[in-house]
């Protein structure tokens, strides 16, 4: 059962842990412009399994952790290509294949009265590309985060700044990477357990 919820894991872009039952190591940050200079410190490090969190998104938060452009436009490009096809061929099979009605000697299809059609199709597919877009790439629906049994974490939506150093990184050590976080100025370190597996 535990290969399983592994594996589902892995999928999802879920951090493992390196260290027995250790998922990480979370600090608390006084205000935002800390955390970003945290998150700026981490990346220059050599980190690549953190993350950040706060009540409300910080400008320059994504330079700060060295993150890419969103692939999502590509999720949402590939269902408006989708949707095009799909509404030329719709229009298509039902005015000259499946049901062709002559009207005045008018061709069975033209793309001038489909352009509703396709257009409406194509606006259609690309929103559904971009929400399961964003959902892939989020590793959406995740029900269960071992963060959630901090007690502290649950302040997160309301006026508390945190940084999570994954155990899965590759320079994560317990004792040094939590002098490191109290280095760059963090006002607590906690190490979390990933309790769910050890439930299994």
């Amino acid at each position: 059962m535990k290969a399983i919820i592994t594996g589902i894991k892995a999928t999802m872009g879920i951090y493992e842990s390196n260290e027995d039952q250790v998922y990480g190591l979370l600090a608390e940050f006084p205000d935002p412009g800390a955390l970003v200079n945290a998150a700026r410190a981490t990346r220059d490090t050599g980190y690549r399994h953190f993350d950040t969190h706060s009540p409300f998104p910080v400008h320059g938060m994504d330079g700060a952790m060295g993150l890419g452009n969103s692939k999502v436009g590509f999720a949402c490009l590939g269902g408006g290509l989708t949707g095009l096809a799909v509404g030329i061929l719709l229009q298509w099979w039902t005015g000259a294949i499946d049901y062709p009605l002559n009207i005045s000697g008018k061709p069975f299809f033209a793309y001038e009265p489909s352009i509703p059609v396709i257009f409406e199709l194509t606006i259609l597919f690309s929103a559904l590309g971009a929400v399961a877009g964003m959902f892939a790439l989020n590793g959406l629906p995740r029900p269960y985060n071992p963060l959630f049994y901090s007690e502290r974490f649950s302040r997160v939506t309301d006026d508390a700044f945190f940084l999570h150093i994954a155990a899965s990184d590759k320079l994560f050590d317990l004792e040094k990477t939590g002098q490191f976080l109290r280095d760059i100025g963090a006002l607590y370190v906690e190490p979390i357990e990933d309790r769910g597996d050890a439930e299994e």
